[in-house]
């Protein structure tokens, strides 16, 4: 039995051997699986970065080539792309001053607002013409924002955006998100709806930026010159320069609007410019004495602004039995037909002074029903046009000036 029992703990104790050989290659095979995950977790996260970088670098070389391909196969009009860092957003012309709230902002030559992609490291006057559309925003900028040419960073450009006041509609409306090709766009109708006496400065700047898809290209935005927004209500009341025919009197330098003076010729009938310039050749010292109050100084510079008024080329004719008379618009006598004779205005002298003062008096005060004709009749009236509206300040003392300086 005893044998028996040894055999059988024999038999147990190999049968123990075999599993733990059993059990050897399996847990060295869980450890090298442990130890090579943790390997390649290491070296991933190691080399990740490299190889990001170096992807990225030869992808943005690549597309350097690509680009600088495409640019050099169009128009003259489009030129080898410049470095990203070097392009800039540019407004090609300074803007019409002044600017009210409610009406279109325009440049210089009182067109629509026009935008350049240029390269700042050359002449900055060509447009650089991309492979791709860019999204342009509009926005107000603070007049105090950097001086005009300086550096500036995007982040400097955002931060010195302006909102409008709370409780206001948005500050600028109009077309305030375009697309630029080629290297150019023409902005649309924009307008300010509020003024700038608000903010520190008391200016504004129109500003554009890239916004959308391209946004990260590193081109900077363009700025307009600092300039102040005015309300409305000051463009009704602003002279102009040069001032037209039928602008109100009150239109010419000081003479404010139901100012004393302008009162004093609202009540002697002179409500317009022409109606101002009419009497100061027919009656000059009547004119004088209405404006009585004004001094010289004053009366020389709202003189001087009335005689800028453009004239156009219209003319007036005055018909009798024996006489036709021809004027331009503010009633100076271009030529006169005396009993079928032509006078032009350095004809008209001795006998004829006095009869043509009253024929010219007489055509003033019925000026409503004179003939209008679409062009001056002569080339030699209006050579002497401008000598005879010089004449008037050096006589403006006397009654009958029209007649004389004839």
């Amino acid at each position: 039995m005893a044998a028996k029992r040894f055999l059988d703990n024999q038999g147990t104790d190999d049968e123990d051997a075999s599993t733990q050989k059993r059990l050897k290659p399996s847990l060295a095979y869980a450890i090298r699986e442990v130890v090579m995950a943790k390997f390649s977790e290491k070296f991933c996260s190691t080399f990740e970065p490299m190889l990001r970088r170096v992807v990225k670098e030869e992808v943005e070389d690549g597309l350097s080539h690509f680009h600088g391909k495409s640019l050099t196969r169009s128009p003259s009009f489009r030129i080898q792309a410049a470095e990203p860092t070097s392009l800039q957003l540019t407004f090609i012309r300074k803007l019409y001053l002044p600017i009210f709230t409610g009406t279109k902002i325009q440049d210089i030559d009182r067109n629509p607002l026009q935008l350049f992609l240029v390269d700042v490291n050359g002449d900055g006057k060509v447009p650089i013409s991309l492979p791709y559309s860019l999204k342009i925003e509009i926005v107000v900028l603070d007049g105090d924002f950097t001086p005009d040419g300086e550096n500036f960073t995007e982040e400097e450009f955002n931060k010195n955006v302006v909102k409008e006041r709370t409780g206001k509609r948005p500050l600028l409306t109009g077309d305030l998100n375009v697309t630029m090709r080629d290297g150019y766009v023409c902005l649309g109708d924009i307008e300010f709806t509020d003024n700038s006496s608000w903010i520190r400065s008391r200016k504004f700047r129109v500003g554009a930026r890239v916004v959308g898809a391209q946004k990260g290209a590193n081109i900077r935005g363009a700025m307009t010159e600092a300039f102040v927004v005015k309300d409305h209500r000051g463009e009704q009341n602003k002279k102009h320069h040069p001032p037209a025919l039928g602008d109100e009197v009150w239109r010419l330098e000081k003479i404010g609007r139901d100012g004393v003076f302008h009162k004093k010729l609202d009540e002697s009938g002179i409500n317009s410019v022409q109606e101002f310039l009419k009497l100061s050749v027919v009656d000059y010292a009547r004119l004088r004495r209405i404006l009585n109050n004004m001094s010289d100084k004053i009366w020389e510079t709202t003189l001087k602004h009335a005689r800028t008024c453009v004239m156009g080329t219209k003319s007036y004719v005055f018909r009798g039995n024996n006489y036709i008379l021809t004027f331009d618009p503010i009633c100076q006598l271009l030529n006169a037909q005396i009993n079928g004779q032509t006078y032009h205005t350095c004809d008209l002298k001795g006998m004829h002074r006095a009869y043509i003062e009253t024929l010219v008096k007489e055509a003033y005060a019925n000026w409503d029903s004179l003939e209008e004709v679409g062009g001056f009749v002569n080339e030699t009236s209006l050579i002497t046009q401008g000598d005879l509206i010089g004449r008037y300040a050096n006589n403006r003392q006397q009654h009958h000036h029209t007649i004389e300086r004839l």
